[in-house]
């Protein structure tokens, strides 16, 4: 009897001290994680600080970029490939233009007909700053109102209403440090700014651009990016084609007979010392950046720009939540419907929210301030967002909220 009292004394103590190594265990991971998020988030404040510095610097160099909208003429179009068009800009006052970091994007304001009111998008810029014009290259999409409105309607001649140039996704030109450029189809545009802006500029930093498109049909600027890696000894081309054509040559036209891939970028590379800079549809995106991310690849150096209206996705919130517009005195029962909160604002006719001009977050151009509350993001914001305050776009509610508008 006494053995068993022992054995049961004993066996108890054993779970005892097993849940109490269990709950210091996930104690201990739980701090280890906050711990990893405080982390990251002191990195990315520091990162957007550094950011906003490079920009004013930039400004101070190349000139303030100007307020409001400006007219500019179209000079030239360029047919390029397979549904994709140049667009050359100079400013129709003559007057000088402000550089840009490569990169960044031009805003559009466009009269489109048969729209009840004027439209913004935002279309990356596609090569470096020069003195007296701005490009823009912009590929046909499939019922594609505005893209179809350029190459439609946009001709030599043609006068736009243009904002300076913006945007957090640019290169920082003052660095030498290595670089891995990633695009997918019409995403090449502000890789295409970066590369031209390190070749022209006679930097000797080391320069991979990955590129992935169906095949020849739609391989963006061939003869340009051949040129520069033949004479750029710092350049790495890789080309990858997905569905080649039977006159595309393995080894002369491409690289890689699939689509990008982290494992042809780590192949290529061998190590993760580089900066990344991604811009494609959301799928390849997603899945370059959680490759990325698995091979240790800090967030820092990961920079992704969205060219459509979804990136990485995140959980949705809960409905049922309360969205108050203060100013237009009206408030709304979140439903779920919606896929932002800019949708529910331009359902309910809300004119004191400026329309997105990229609805991916990149641009800015909804920017509003909470009064109360908080929100979920879509997706990663491109652009950067001050405390209090949001890019309806990309975000839904996450409880009961107020907005400045």
């Amino acid at each position: 009897m006494v053995d068993i009292l022992h054995f049961l004394g004993a066996a108890m103590l054993f779970v005892v001290c097993a849940q109490l190594g269990l709950l210091a265990l996930a104690s201990v991971r739980r701090y280890v994680h906050t711990a990893r998020i405080q982390s990251l988030e002191v990195a990315d404040f520091e990162e957007r600080i550094a950011r906003t510095h490079v920009i004013r610097k930039s400004e101070e160099a190349h000139g303030a970029p100007w307020s409001g909208w400006r007219k500019f003429e179209v000079t030239q179009t360029v047919d390029e490939c397979g549904g994709v068009k140049s667009f050359y800009l100079r400013a129709h006052d003559q007057k000088p233009i402000p550089g840009f970091l490569p990169g960044q994007f031009l805003t559009f304001q466009l009269d489109i007909p048969g729209q009840q009111k004027k439209i913004v998008r935002c279309y990356s810029l596609s090569d470096c700053p020069r003195d007296d014009h701005y490009r823009v290259t912009i590929k046909r999409l499939p019922e594609g109102l505005v893209s179809g409105f350029f190459h439609d309607h946009v001709k030599e001649g043609s006068i736009l209403d243009i904002k300076a140039p913006s945007g957090g996704f640019f290169l920082d030109t003052n660095k030498e440090t290595p670089v891995v450029l990633i695009g997918g189809g019409v995403g090449i545009t502000p890789l295409l700014s970066m590369l031209n802006s390190v070749v022209e500029s006679k930097s000797p930093r080391k320069v991979w651009l990955f590129f992935g498109v169906r095949n020849s049909d739609e391989h963006i600027m061939k003869a340009h990016l051949d040129q520069i890696a033949r004479e750029y000894s710092q350049v790495e081309l890789r080309v990858c084609y997905s569905q080649p054509l039977a006159a595309d040559v393995l080894g002369r036209d491409y690289h890689h007979g699939e689509r990008i891939s982290l494992k042809a970028i780590k192949a290529e590379l061998g190590t993760s010392n580089y900066d990344f800079f991604i811009c494609g549809s959301a799928p390849m995106m997603k899945t370059v950046i959680d490759g990325l991310r698995d091979w240790g690849v800090p967030e820092t150096k990961i920079r992704r720009e969205a060219f459509g209206p979804a990136s990485v996705k995140k959980p949705a919130p809960t409905k049922g939540v309360s969205v108050v517009f203060a100013r237009s005195d009206k408030k709304i029962l979140w439903s779920g419907e919606e896929q932002s909160l800019l949708d529910l604002a331009e359902a309910q006719k809300i004119a004191t929210i400026d329309a997105s001009g990229c609805h991916a977050g990149s641009c800015g151009t909804c920017k509003t301030a909470i009064k109360s509350g908080k929100v979920t993001y879509n997706q990663d914001p491109g652009a950067d967002i001050e405390e209090g305050s949001c890019l309806t776009c990309i975000c839904v509610p996450e409880t009961d909220l107020v907005l400045d508008a």
